[in-house]
């Protein structure tokens, strides 16, 4: 049976996060869409659009199992803490080159590096976090209703970027990203996780990051959702960076355009995330999951092949949806089947094939569409997410019954 959409923000520790949290995201989303217009203007690249996503996820591949075994360690708040206030330094800096007209590619690509040093810890401890704030009773309407945040800051913040660069400028989007780190800031300062430290944390990272990694080994299932994570991350999401390119020289609707091609992405992918919450403890989630990453593949190629802006507007909708179902339903299973002693580094797995392989999808996407066009670059992609999607639903099909 089905729980109310939203009855985990009936937890007051939930509820002032997660209200938090949107207004950050909508910052970090704006300020996503203009640096990526910002590299594009300066250096017409699509290589170079694809080398600043490498560089920026890239600490996510050698960093984010150090954060996981941290997140398991030590007080996730704390950590989190620690992390809004360097986003806030780095998105003030940057607004600050831009501003004086000091700002150079460099400058966006180590800013870029040094963000993702710091996401790689953030974002284990975001992701385990949310059982401290909700228990498991409220756990999987939780992790929808993040979802739904940050797909709901995907539409509103692309779109108001598209609106702000021309007004206020890049400096002014990066600017006001680093304002809205404050509100998740004073969200943390009012709440208190129910956190209890580990008995046995006083031992050397590295076993502890090699204690997860046999952790997932063994447990098949854990192991097969996060494969699935790591190929929608290295093949399926490099379409995102390339965007600019598709605004630019495909449809030719500047960067507006490209704020509404971001927006629709997170429209699907904000229903989905509402459909889940709305759906809760649902039976056979592997069913949906199986459906939801042939359909994210399909439309991957027909939005490679399209020319007509308002077909490409549905098709990126559609892959919002699919998108979203897919990792949002892994996100529940992986926390729904692991103790929470393991929950950060499992939660940090996640992350490494999510987050961390990303960096080398958008350099490839990047070098792709630099020499053979970014349409053949993301049908390429799709049809690869295709082939390998099928071979493992063939192999596996005790997924279907997840």
């Amino acid at each position: 049976m089905s729980k109310p959409m939203f009855s985990s923000l009936s937890v007051r520790n939930f509820r002032i996060y997660w209200m938090g949290m949107l207004i950050s995201l909508v910052g970090s989303w704006i300020q996503g869409v203009a640096q990526s217009w910002l590299v594009f203007e300066l250096t017409r690249s699509a290589f170079l659009l694809g080398l600043v996503g490498f560089l920026g996820s890239l600490p996510l591949f050698f960093f984010s199992l150090l954060g996981g075994a941290y997140a398991d360690r030590i007080s996730k708040r704390r950590i989190i803490l620690f992390t809004q206030h360097a986003f806030m330094v780095l998105a003030f800096v940057l607004a600050l080159l831009t501003y004086l007209k000091l700002i150079k590619p460099w400058h966006i690509m180590l800013i870029a590096v040094l963000n993702g040093v710091v996401m790689a810890f953030d974002a284990p401890s975001r992701q385990a976090m949310v059982v401290e704030l909700v228990g498991k009773r409220h756990l999987l309407n939780a992790i929808a209703l993040n979802s739904a945040a940050f797909n709901s800051a995907r539409i509103i913040g692309p779109a108001i970027a598209g609106i702000l660069v021309s007004v206020i400028g890049m400096s002014g989007c990066f600017f006001l990203n680093g304002i809205s780190f404050l509100a998740v800031i004073i969200a943390l300062m009012l709440i208190k996780p129910d956190y209890t430290p580990r008995a046995d944390n006083k031992g050397v990272f590295v076993k502890d990051i090699l204690e997860g990694l046999r952790f997932i080994r063994r447990n098949s299932t854990i192991l097969i959702l996060i494969v699935i994570v790591g190929i929608i991350s290295l093949f399926g999401l490099s379409y995102v960076i390339l965007m600019p390119v598709f605004a630019d020289q495909v449809f030719k609707v500047g960067a507006r355009g490209l704020g509404v091609l971001m927006s629709a992405t997170g429209l699907g992918a904000l229903v989905a995330a509402l459909v889940l919450a709305r759906l809760g403890d649902f039976q056979y989630k592997g069913r949906l999951l199986s459906v939801s990453c042939l359909v994210f593949s399909v439309f991957l190629v027909l939005f490679s092949l399209s020319r007509v802006y308002a077909f490409s507007l549905v098709a990126l909708a559609v892959i919002g949806w699919s998108s979203v179902t897919a990792t949002s339903i892994i996100n529940t299973l992986l926390q729904s089947n692991v103790p929470d002693a393991f929950r950060g580094r499992v939660m940090s797995g996640f992350m490494f094939t999510f987050a961390g392989i990303m960096p080398f999808g958008s350099l490839l996407g990047g070098v792709l569409a630099q020499f053979f066009g970014v349409a053949f670059a993301v049908m390429a992609s799709g049809i690869v997410c295709t082939v390998s999607f099928i071979c493992i639903f063939k192999r596996y099909p005790q997924i279907g019954t997840l």
